[in-house]
C-alpha cells in the first residue's frame, strides 16, 4: 500500500483554525503578591482572529485546589464586561479582609467571551501577604497544602467553535466555608452565594396564621440596561433527612355484592 504525505502548508491549510487564547503572564507563577493593587498582564497566543474580537471578560481572584469541591472564587478584579484591552492588563484591588493569607493558594481566572464561545485561562498559583480576614475552609487549605510547591492551576479551557478539542473540564463549584450556610444570604459576599437547606413539608398542618420565613426582596424597576450581575452561583445547603417506606400490609377491598334489579336492567340491553 502506498502512502501519500501532505506537504504541511496544505496540512496546516485543512487544519480549522483555533480561537486565539489570552495566556495570562502575571502574576507570575509562584509570585509572592501583599494585598492591596494587582496588575493581571496576558498575552495573545498568535493565532487568528485576535484578542480583539472577544466581545467580553471577567477577571477573578480564586482560592484552593484545581477541583470544584475544594476551590472557591473570591472577588472580581478591574472593570468587567468590556471587550480585552489592547495593552493587554487589567489593574484592580485586593481587599486584605476578605480572606486570609495562604501560600501558594491563589490563582486569578479570566473568562473571555466571543460569539462562538468562551475562553477560561488561568494564571499561575501565587501567594497574597498581609490578608486579615477570615482564613478558608479545612477543604481548601488541605488542597493547596496537597499541591506543595507546586504552581500548576486548572487548566485552561477553549469552548469555542473551531477550536481544538480539549478535555471537559465541569465548572469551578466553591466548596462551602464553615458556617457559610447560616449567614444570611444578603449579608454574603463574593461571586458565589449560599443558601440554606429548602424546609421539608411536615405530616400535619397545624399552623392557622401564616407568616413569611424571611421578608420580602426590595427591587426596583430597571429604566436603564444594568450592570452584569455580580453573583455567579447560588449553592443550596444539601438535605439532610431521611424518607421511610413500607409496604400497605392491609388486605385489598373485595368487591360489592352485585345488585340483582341492576343486573336485569343491564340484561335489558346486553344485545
Amino acid at each position: 500500500m502506498r502512502l501519500h504525505l501532505l506537504p504541511l502548508t496544505l496540512l496546516a491549510a485543512l487544519t480549522p483554525s483555533i480561537l486565539a487564547a489570552p495566556k495570562i503572564t502575571s502574576p507570575a507563577p509562584g509570585a509572592s503578591i501583599s494585598a492591596g493593587s494587582i496588575t493581571v498582564e496576558w498575552t495573545d497566543d498568535g493565532d487568528d482572529p485576535s484578542l480583539s474580537q472577544f466581545q467580553s471578560y471577567t477577571l477573578t481572584l480564586w482560592v484552593g485546589g484545581n477541583s470544584p469541591s475544594n476551590s472557591a472564587g473570591l472577588v472580581a478584579i478591574g472593570p468587567q464586561g468590556n471587550k480585552l484591552p489592547s495593552s493587554g492588563q487589567v489593574t484592580g484591588t485586593i481587599d486584605p479582609t476578605i480572606t486570609a493569607s495562604l501560600a501558594n493558594g491563589f490563582y486569578i481566572q479570566m473568562i473571555a467571551t466571543a460569539k462562538t464561545g468562551t475562553v477560561t485561562a488561568n494564571s499561575g498559583r501565587f501567594s497574597l501577604t498581609g490578608m486579615t480576614g477570615s482564613p478558608q475552609s479545612a477543604a481548601i487549605r488541605k488542597a493547596v497544602s496537597a499541591l506543595g510547591s507546586s504552581n500548576a492551576s486548572p487548566p485552561d479551557v477553549n469552548g469555542v467553535a473551531g477550536a481544538a478539542p480539549v478535555a471537559s473540564v465541569p465548572a469551578a463549584v466553591p466548596a462551602p466555608a464553615d458556617g457559610a450556610f447560616d449567614v444570611a444570604y444578603t449579608m454574603q459576599t463574593g461571586l458565589t452565594r449560599y443558601a440554606p437547606m429548602q424546609g421539608v413539608p411536615p405530616t400535619k398542618i397545624t399552623v392557622k396564621d401564616f407568616k413569611p420565613l424571611f421578608p420580602t426582596s426590595a427591587y426596583t424597576v430597571a429604566t436603564t440596561w444594568l450592570a452584569r450581575p455580580t453573583i455567579v452561583t447560588t449553592v443550596t445547603e444539601s438535605q439532610t433527612f431521611t424518607r421511610k417506606q413500607s409496604v400497605n400490609q392491609a388486605k385489598a377491598q373485595e368487591q360489592p355484592t352485585p345488585n340483582n334489579d341492576m343486573q336485569k336492567f343491564l340484561k335489558r340491553w346486553k344485545d
